[in-house]
């Protein structure tokens, strides 16, 4: 069960750097969870872990991290749109 509750926190992280950038996550649901995750590690290695904790992930830095990494992907993204 913490297994599956790690993905949907994941997935929601995901979901909401989203949200705060204005971007869809490419990959749907899969996208929310991998932004969320790589987002939340990233975050906690720029920023440490301090906050609350939710299914062994520090929210705030998670989701700092993970906006980061969503205007990151966005940035590249268009560059790639604008290119062909």
């Amino acid at each position: 069960m913490s297994f599956l509750w790690t993905l949907i926190v994941g997935g929601v992280i995901g979901w909401l750097a989203g949200l705060i950038v204005g971007r869809d996550v490419p990959g749907g649901i899969i996208g929310n969870i991998i932004a969320g995750f790589v987002g939340a590690w990233l975050g906690t290695l720029l920023l440490g872990d301090w906050g609350p904790n939710v299914a062994d992930f520090a929210i705030i830095p998670a989701i700092i991290g993970s906006v980061a990494l969503v205007f990151l992907l966005s940035l590249v993204m268009r560059g790639f749109r604008k290119a062909d």
